[in-house]
């Protein structure tokens, strides 16, 4: 890897911790949209919604969580993202795995030409890393989640793909609230997204592993 490519990477883990630095401490956002529309933008990238809308009740699920990411609303860039870390296959595999996956809004904090540069063939380690971390073994929903949490006595340890560690509690309205390595906090704005191995939580923001 080049060092340009460090430093872009390391630029962006610096500006999406500045953010989420300041969402912390910000009113949480109005609830989310529908799953098929847009949320809302606010002032502060990553605050916390009202709540975490539950997907629509539907049909027993006909395909993986790897062929449902290209249909899920504003998920384009992870999609791609996804393919670029060749992990296609792994989320096509039986799993079962809980996918937390940052909308596209949230990949844009990144710095100019950082996400050009982690879709090059030589960063795909790295990337496949970041993708890692917003991946669990097991299928977790939302309320399985939440009892996770309060049996911790108010957060729970996810183990990711990635091999670090996610934090999960209670946000501000008993959302569920992720926090990283860096302490940068992500939000669950639609949660139980149910595929065939296993569960996609849509979130607001994207969390960042420990990299280099």
């Amino acid at each position: 890897m080049t060092v340009k490519t460090n430093l872009l990477i390391a630029a962006a883990s610096s500006m999406i911790l500045a953010a989420g630095a300041t969402a912390q401490t910000t009113t949480p956002a109005a609830p989310a949209a529908p799953a098929q529309t847009a949320p809302a933008t606010t002032a502060t990238p990553q605050a916390a919604p009202a709540t975490a809308a539950s997907a629509a009740p539907t049909a027993a699920p006909t395909t993986t969580i790897a062929a449902a990411l290209p249909t899920l609303p504003n998920r384009a860039t992870l999609t791609k993202l996804v393919t670029a870390a060749k992990l296609q296959t792994t989320l096509e595999g039986p799993g079962p795995f809980t996918v937390f996956a940052p909308s596209d809004e949230a990949f844009t904090r990144l710095p100019a030409g950082a996400l050009d540069t982690l879709l090059k063939p030589e960063s795909a380690p790295t990337l496949a890393t970041i993708i890692k971390y917003h991946v669990v073994a097991g299928a977790i929903t939302s309320d399985q989640l939440k009892a996770q949490i309060t049996a911790g006595g108010g957060k729970a340890t996810l183990t990711t793909l990635a091999g670090q560690p996610l934090i999960a509690s209670l946000g501000p309205n008993g959302n569920i609230e992720l926090t990283d390595t860096a302490g940068i906090k992500a939000y669950v704005d639609t949660a139980d997204i149910k595929e065939t191995n296993g569960v996609v939580h849509l979130t607001n923001g994207m969390s960042v592993p420990k990299l280099g």
